[in-house]
C-alpha cells in the first residue's frame, strides 16, 4: 500500500509538471516581456515627439488663422496673446502645459470718436501640445522667411521683426486681414516651438505683417521644410 501511495504521488507531480510552470519559468517570461516592452517604448519615442510637434505646428497656425479670418468676417480687430503657463490665469499649469495662444476681442464704445479697448476675456484659449513649447535651439536658423534676419537666440521663441519678444503695445489681427502692433503698424512675427532638448521637433510659423498670411514650418533643428 505504501509503494502504491509514493508511485501515485510521484505521477501527480509529473502530471503536475506537464501542464504548468515553475516559479523560475514565470519569473523568466515576464522579464522579457518587460525587456520587449521597454525596447518598444524606446523605438517609438521619437515618433511621438514629432507626432506632438506637428501636433502643437496645427494647433498655432489654426488658431491664428482662425483669428485673421475673424478680424475680416466680423470686421473687428482681434488681439493676440503669447502665454506663459502658471503666469496667468487663463493659462493655467496643468501636467506639461507650458504655453497657451490667446485670441481676444477688441470692444467698441460708442464715442466721438469712438474708443476700442480689449475684452475682459479671451473668447479662445488653446493650451500648446503637452511638452512642447515656445523656445528656439542653438545653432537653429532663421526661416526661409527671413523675418529676423539671422538665427534666433536660444531659447527665445517669439519674434517681432528682428526683435525677440513681443511688442509692449500687443499684437492684432486688423479688420483688412493686417497683422499689426498696437499702435497698428504692420509686424513681421516669428515663432518657434519645439520640446527641451530636442532640436528634431523644431517647427517655426512666420506671419507676414502687410497680409497676415500664417505659414508653417518643420524642422531639424539645423534646416527648414514647408
Amino acid at each position: 500500500m505504501h509503494k502504491d501511495t509514493e508511485s501515485a504521488a510521484r505521477l501527480e507531480r509529473r502530471r503536475n509538471r506537464e501542464t504548468g510552470f515553475s516559479i523560475v519559468e514565470l519569473v523568466v517570461v515576464t522579464a522579457i516581456i518587460f525587456i520587449v516592452a521597454a525596447m518598444a517604448v524606446l523605438q517609438l519615442q521619437p515618433a511621438w515627439q514629432q507626432i506632438q510637434a506637428n501636433a502643437a505646428l496645427s494647433q498655432v497656425k489654426s488658431t491664428l488663422r482662425q483669428g485673421r479670418e475673424m478680424a475680416i468676417s466680423q470686421r473687428r480687430t482681434i488681439v493676440v496673446q503669447f502665454l506663459t503657463a502658471g503666469a496667468t490665469p487663463l493659462c493655467p499649469q496643468a501636467g506639461n502645459t507650458f504655453n497657451c495662444i490667446a485670441l481676444t476681442l477688441m470692444v467698441v464704445s460708442p464715442g466721438n470718436p469712438p474708443t476700442q479697448a480689449i475684452a475682459a476675456n479671451p473668447f479662445l484659449v488653446v493650451p500648446l501640445e503637452s511638452n512642447v513649447q515656445f523656445m528656439s535651439y542653438a545653432g537653429e536658423p532663421d526661416t526661409p522667411d527671413a523675418f529676423i534676419g539671422a538665427g534666433p537666440t536660444a531659447p527665445n521663441g517669439l519674434y517681432f521683426g528682428s526683435t525677440s519678444g513681443t511688442p509692449t503695445s500687443g499684437l492684432q489681427f486688423q479688420s483688412d486681414g493686417t497683422f499689426t502692433n498696437g499702435n497698428v503698424n504692420p509686424v513681421n512675427f516669428t515663432i518657434f516651438m519645439g520640446e527641451a532638448n530636442i532640436p528634431t521637433t523644431a517647427r517655426a510659423i512666420t506671419i507676414l505683417g502687410n497680409t497676415g498670411k500664417v505659414t508653417g514650418y518643420a524642422g531639424t533643428g539645423k534646416a527648414w521644410f514647408r
